[in-house]
């Protein structure tokens, strides 16, 4: 069974008052980091690309999901006879991963570039308006796959004390998940419209329309804006926050000093905000937040998804709050 904080402890945090704690542990890291790096003004010299500098180095660098995948299902679960739900992880890879084959097949060509095909397997997988390689398909799927299972073990095992049990009321009680939370949706309008006149009115020339970055606000906020309000009460915020962390510093090891400096990828200029970290190879100020989305977007709905299967009641009956509720 999980650990409780004892009797002495101080109460926990309510879980409105723990979602404001992750964003402020964000903000006590970003904002300095922000102000440090704006002080680069010139970005190191580009690496050349030919003769090539890393043979299948995108190929390999997919172990960085896939030895945690490995390690966290085939050894660290079954050696703690944890309970997983099979049925709740893969209903939420099988909604989320679909969400990352989409921006590749739908917008690889509009977003992305692969300068140095030499870092691949050279396996064409198909888009539209061009190929692009099989890597990048795997590395969505095996991505959203690590996320899920770094949040599963941290909230099961090393945080465990923080976690809400299956069993516990709060998952299976409730008249329906489907919930508007207005801040998000509001929060979503109001990035996108402020990065719509920063193309338009700051950065001139350098940027057209912010694409990328409207996906990326769309694919986090949207769900948010009608699961968050019955996911939050049962988010282990702790967990979550752990999570969010590692996947960013993986992702930032993986793009700043690997995927940009040695052409596995880059992005089209017209398609981005405009604004790249100097001191970070020209790293687009949107993929500092595209694994912060994912992590959040990817805990809401295996979240929600639990509460749906604890509950006992069909999918129309749970989301929609229709019928009468499930016996107990």
């Amino acid at each position: 069974m999980p650990r409780r904080p004892n009797s002495l402890s101080p109460p926990p945090p309510s879980p409105r008052l723990s979602a404001w704690l992750v964003a402020a542990m964000l903000g006590m890291i970003s904002v300095p980091a922000f102000f440090t790096l704006h002080t680069a003004r010139v970005s190191s010299p580009a690496i050349a690309l030919s003769p090539d500098p890393s043979p299948h180095g995108y190929s390999v660098s997919l172990l960085l999901f896939i030895v945690p995948i490995v390690m966290i299902a085939f050894w660290f679960i079954p050696q703690e006879e944890l309970k997983v739900s099979r049925l709740a992880f893969w209903w939420t890879i099988g909604i989320l991963f679909p969400l990352g084959a989409l921006l590749d097949f739908l917008f690889a060509s509009r977003f992305f570039r692969f300068p140095n095909p030499g870092a691949t397997l050279g396996i064409k997988a198909p888009a539209l308006g061009n190929w692009v390689p099989v890597e990048e398909y795997i590395f969505y799927f095996t991505g959203f796959i690590a996320v899920l299972l770094l949040y599963i073990w941290f909230d099961e095992y090393w945080l465990s004390a923080y976690t809400v049990p299956q069993t516990a009321a709060e998952r299976s009680s409730f008249d329906r998940l489907l919930r508007m939370h207005p801040e998000s949706l509001i929060l979503a309008i109001v990035l996108i419209l402020g990065a719509v006149l920063y193309c338009r009115y700051i950065a001139g020339d350098t940027a057209g329309f912010p694409a990328y970055f409207t996906f990326l606000v769309l694919g986090a906020l949207l769900p948010s804006s009608i699961l968050f309000p019955s996911a939050r009460p049962v988010i282990n915020w702790r967990a979550l926050s752990l999570t969010m962390f590692m996947i960013l510093l993986i992702s930032l090891l993986w793009e700043v000093t690997l995927a940009l400096p040695y052409g596995w990828w880059n992005f089209q200029d017209d398609a981005m905000l405009g604004l790249r970290i100097t001191a970070w190879a020209r790293l687009p100020m949107e993929e500092v937040f595209v694994w912060i989305a994912v992590t959040w977007a990817t805990v809401i709905v295996y979240e929600i998804v639990k509460r749906w299967k604890a509950s006992g009641k069909p999918a129309k009956h749970a989301f929609l709050g229709t019928g009468k509720p499930a016996k107990a």
